[in-house]
């Protein structure tokens, strides 16, 4: 459905829809000097130092503006701006840039750039060369990888991009992470310019699963935090590596006392089926049914529902919520990493009924006490279907 907004020239007013086709827009080269987008007021577009009345051919002016309006219409409330086939931006502040990068079936890529240094950093690289032609676009010097943990979708890149840029830092907390140069600790803090990061170790969903959060001295924007598979929007990593109550541990104690406003980015695009679930074990919850309505409106436009805040996640993920009424009832447990072994397995079952896994002729039980070897997706993929088969197994006893 189109919405219509007044765009407001001298002498006359027209009503345009909304969005408005970009491509249909022909490449124009205009000085518009001293263009000014007014704070807060989306759809309207103030410029100073023309008479559109006079020679300047309307049209060409038209087509400027309007492409100035698309711009507006695009944002969204965060500060999110869709560009196709250069990932998306999360603009926080004039120092720091997060620029969201969708690879593979559902993961994401992220390239962190300090503005005033134009240093970059990547977390979770999974396709280095879409990686390197952004960062190039950018005009950044990529110098460092923040990985997660060591599943292949999050680490499948690294050989390739330090074989591409020699001398780049690769850093994480499990030394299966393929390429690792520097194993990080948790509590340890790096800093990029102006912006500073804490390692926050998050076992669970994999024994060195690492989350990053990044903040700025003296500056009121929200911080923002890296969580890979440890926490998603109205979701967890579910396939759990240790055990439910390190996971809870992970989730309550260390990502959950984080400040309200940390801004969370995750490692995959799960928001819908995660909120489904959510609606599954909470159906009451308005909160619930609010976001999957957002969610789904984002899904059909394709635009990211990355990233969510701290706040929110509180009020609808019921990996947060383990001590709310409702969710122990749903689980019939009480204790906190009861009910969050549970909602795993739940999660599992429900997943599965979405997405039945393919039946494997290969498939060797065998295969769960073979070594990894860093990079080996083939095998890891292997072992992923034999942990979620496992943690059904596991549901009948």
């Amino acid at each position: 459905m189109l919405g219509w907004s007044t765009l407001t020239i001298p002498h006359c007013a027209l009503l345009v829809p909304v969005p408005f086709c970009a491509c249909a827009i022909p490449a124009v080269v205009c000085q518009v000097s001293a263009l000014r987008v007014t704070p807060g007021e989306r759809g309207s577009v103030v410029g100073r130092g023309h008479d559109l009345s006079g020679t300047l051919d309307w049209r060409l002016t038209l087509c400027v503006w309007l492409t100035h309006l698309v711009q507006l219409r695009r944002r969204d409330s965060l500060g999110c701006v869709a560009s196709s086939g250069e990932g998306v931006d999360w603009l926080r502040s004039a120092t720091m840039k997060v620029k969201v990068i969708p690879v593979l079936e559902d993961n994401y890529m992220y390239l962190i750039i300090e503005e005033h240094t134009r240093e970059a950093v990547a977390v979770d690289v999974a396709v280095p060369k879409r990686l390197l032609e952004v960062a190039s676009r950018e005009g950044v010097s990529l110098t460092t990888v923040l990985t997660t943990h060591h599943h292949w979708d999050h680490t499948r890149g690294n050989a390739e991009l330090v074989h591409l840029q020699p001398g780049l830092a690769v850093m994480g907390a499990d030394e299966r992470i393929c390429a690792l140069t520097r194993r990080l600790a948790h509590g340890e803090e790096l800093q990029f310019g102006a912006i500073h990061v804490r390692c926050l170790l998050t076992p669970g969903h994999t024994s060195g699963h690492m989350c990053y959060f990044l903040w700025e001295d003296e500056c009121p924007d929200p911080p923002a935090l890296f969580s890979g598979d440890a926490l998603s929007v109205a979701g967890c990593g579910w396939h759990l590596e240790d055990t439910a109550q390190q996971m809870y541990q992970s989730l309550a104690k260390t990502l959950g006392t984080l400040p309200p406003q940390t801004k969370v980015f995750c490692g995959h695009e799960h928001t819908l089926s995660n909120l489904e679930f959510a609606q599954k074990v909470e159906p009451c919850n308005n909160h619930v049914r609010a976001k999957l309505s957002w969610a789904q409106k984002r899904d059909d436009d394709d635009i990211p529902t990355v990233p969510s805040t701290l706040g929110e996640e509180l009020l609808y993920n019921p990996f947060l919520r383990v001590t709310e009424d409702p969710v122990r009832e749903f689980t019939g447990q009480v204790a906190p990493a009861q009910v969050l072994e549970v909602l795993c397995r739940e999660r599992a079952r429900f997943q599965l009924a979405l997405e039945p896994p393919q039946p494997q002729a290969d498939w060797n039980p065998g295969l769960q006490n073979i070594p990894l070897r860093p990079c080996h997706s083939a095998l890891k993929n292997q072992q992923m279907v034999l942990s979620f088969s496992l943690l059904l197994m596991g549901s009948h006893k």
